[in-house]
């Protein structure tokens, strides 16, 4: 292995070389001021991408196109040599690509300065007017044919053909072309393989070209990473909405491309490149005992039941029948979730008095039981606040609630400290869902008093202050959260591997054991000390569901969400179906001893 890489030069090209790559480049009049392509190779010479060095940073007032590249500088930094291309901009006074090659691989930022609200964001392509006449949008070219996407999406795709789309980021739900938000966000990594995408749950053999992007949390000021493909070309986009505002010189996250054997691979360097800069905490988490017990959730059997919608059902004597039911199959949850919706507003978490008449009373007899009881919690949601503490739409309306004002972080501390202190509701935690309603947009606005945070950054933030407060009220509180991201693994004790999702990209069904294990491989990746809720909901069937609970025990904390029927199916759930979760949960246990 090299400690730096070398350059040699010849008349017409430079190459730069790495352990496992080579970057090179025409110079002279027909190179990359005509012509703005570089050569990414592996070792061997076998060519990766023609990877475009145009890129635009567009901001609210103007678009941003390249009207002239300059050629190359390039510097030795001993452990480093370092591309610089200048670019002439329509939006930007100054504007430069750096390309710095390291012995591993190459890391590709971009550098604005003037004044603007970012839009889009590009790397590795953009708008641009080139001395040959050639005009609009370039992209780079991939010699792959196999993207990894470490993200659940329906139709479940982990592996896709090089040429889909792909997101991950914090914005999405359950309507179409927006289920790419069970994990918010996810990790903002991407893989490109030379073998066929076969398998959506499984890659083809390497080598693999990892990309991925490095910044501080409190930067990333984008809702979404896109890998936008045209045909035989990509390029990767970041949304900013035009809520972060530049005076004077700014930089954009780090891409980091490295050649690395196998997505997982991808992963583990990835979390490791965060960590190894200060960017993502480096001290192990150390989980409590009782966040390992099994679980009971009761948002399954809430849909199960019927009768009316699912959160109405939310209710202190349908919890105790509940109850009942775990009693008579002797199942003893360590913890149990009182799901959506036993608060009379989202936004002000007040437990609803109709529904949960004594919801202390009902938490102390689960503590007098030797168990925990966690609250379901509704991130963004803003319903019940006054608009001055929450992002409005252009009619003024809230939206969100705004992470970035002061007056809503003090309300958010004190819901916190009433629901979790011996005073008040005495719970010992939170389930935190919807991190995935984001606010997006570029007509929305932020509180008066906001410093605006906003996309991924903000997202943080909100999670931050929830989970801060939580184990400063109760220093073993556990904060679930689906943010599996390196970065937000101070911020949660416990990753929720989330809904189930059903069809492949042919409409074939994917066994919900499968994708368990999918997405236990990426958390184990990226947060490897945070224990893993399993989850369970929805099941597509009873004989699914009794094998995703057989499942559940080797990779993460059980997790029991149906008690009657399964509500998708309306199969009746018995005695003997009981008894073998009882069953899987005492040889769980053992391995907890």
């Amino acid at each position: 292995m090299i400690s730096a890489p070398s350059m040699t030069s010849d008349a017409e090209r430079r190459t730069i070389r790495g352990s496992d790559y080579s970057l090179s480049w025409r110079t002279g009049p027909d190179g990359l001021v005509r012509s703005p392509y570089l050569e990414l190779a592996d070792a061997e010479g076998l060519r990766w991408m023609r990877l475009c060095a145009l890129s635009s940073v567009h901001t609210r007032a103007t678009r941003d196109e390249a009207m002239r590249l300059e050629e190359p500088e390039v510097r030795d930094d001993g452990d480093a040599i370092v591309v610089r291309i200048r670019t002439e901009s329509s939006a930007w006074t100054e504007r430069l690509l750096e390309i710095r090659c390291t012995a591993s691989g190459i890391e590709i930022a971009l550098e604005a300065e003037g004044t603007g609200d970012l839009t889009d964001v590009t790397l590795l392509g953009g708008d641009g007017i080139l001395p040959t006449g050639a005009s609009g949008t370039f992209r780079s070219g991939f010699d792959a044919q196999s993207l990894s996407v470490p993200s659940p999406t329906e139709p479940v795709a982990f592996v896709r053909p090089i040429w889909s789309a792909a997101s991950l980021g914090v914005v999405g739900d359950a309507d179409p072309g927006r289920l790419n938000g069970i994990f918010s966000p996810p990790p903002l990594a991407l893989a490109f393989g030379r073998s066929p995408a076969t398998d959506p749950l499984v890659p083809g053999d390497g080598p693999w070209l990892a990309a991925w992007l490095r910044d501080p949390v409190q930067n990333l000021g984008f809702t979404m990473l896109r890998f936008d493909p045209v045909d035989d070309g990509a390029l990767v986009r970041l949304t900013y909405d035009g809520h972060t505002s530049v005076d004077g010189r700014w930089r954009s996250p780090v891409l980091v491309i490295r050649a690395v054997p196998t997505p997982g691979d991808a992963l583990l360097d990835y979390r490791d490149d965060l960590i190894g800069h200060g960017f993502a905490p480096s001290r192990p988490m150390q989980p409590e005992r009782w966040w390992l017990e099994p679980i009971f959730c009761g948002w399954g059997a809430q849909v199960a039941r019927g009768g009316a919608p699912a959160p109405d059902l939310c209710r202190q004597e349908i919890y105790d029948d509940f109850l009942r039911t775990l009693d008579a199959a002797s199942l003893d949850p360590g913890t149990i979730v009182i799901d959506d919706r036993w608060q009379a507003q989202y936004g002000t978490a007040e437990p609803d008095p109709e529904a949960w008449p004594d919801m202390r009373g009902w938490i102390d007899r689960q503590h007098a039981a030797g168990r925990r009881v966690l609250l379901w919690w509704k991130a963004w949601d803003p319903t019940g606040l006054p608009a001055e503490e929450c992002i409005t739409d252009a009619a003024g309306r809230p939206v969100a609630v705004d992470p970035g004002s002061p007056a809503y972080l003090a309300r958010l501390e004190r819901i916190v400290e009433h629901l979790l202190s011996p005073e008040g509701m005495d719970a010992d935690g939170f389930k935190v869902d919807f991190t995935q309603r984001t606010p997006s947009g570029s007509t929305l606005r932020s509180a008066p008093d906001s410093d605006g945070p906003w996309g991924i950054a903000a997202l943080h933030r909100l999670a931050a202050r929830i989970h801060d407060t939580a184990v400063r009220i109760k220093p073993d509180a556990l904060v679930i959260t689906h943010t599996v991201h390196p970065s937000f693994g101070d911020v949660a004790g416990m990753i929720r591997t989330n809904d189930v999702l059903e069809h492949d990209a042919a409409g074939r069904p994917v066994s919900v054991a499968a994708q368990l294990r999918a997405r236990h491989e990426i958390v184990a990746a990226v947060l490897p000390e945070h224990p893993v809720d399993t989850d369970q909901w929805p099941m597509p069937s009873r004989d699914e569901w009794l094998d995703y609970a057989r499942t559940q025990g080797g990779l993460g904390v059980p997790a029991l969400y149906y008690l009657e029927r399964v509500g998708e199916t309306d199969e009746p759930i018995d005695i003997e179906h009981l008894a073998e979760i009882a069953r899987v949960w005492d040889a769980y246990r053992e391995t907890l001893a």
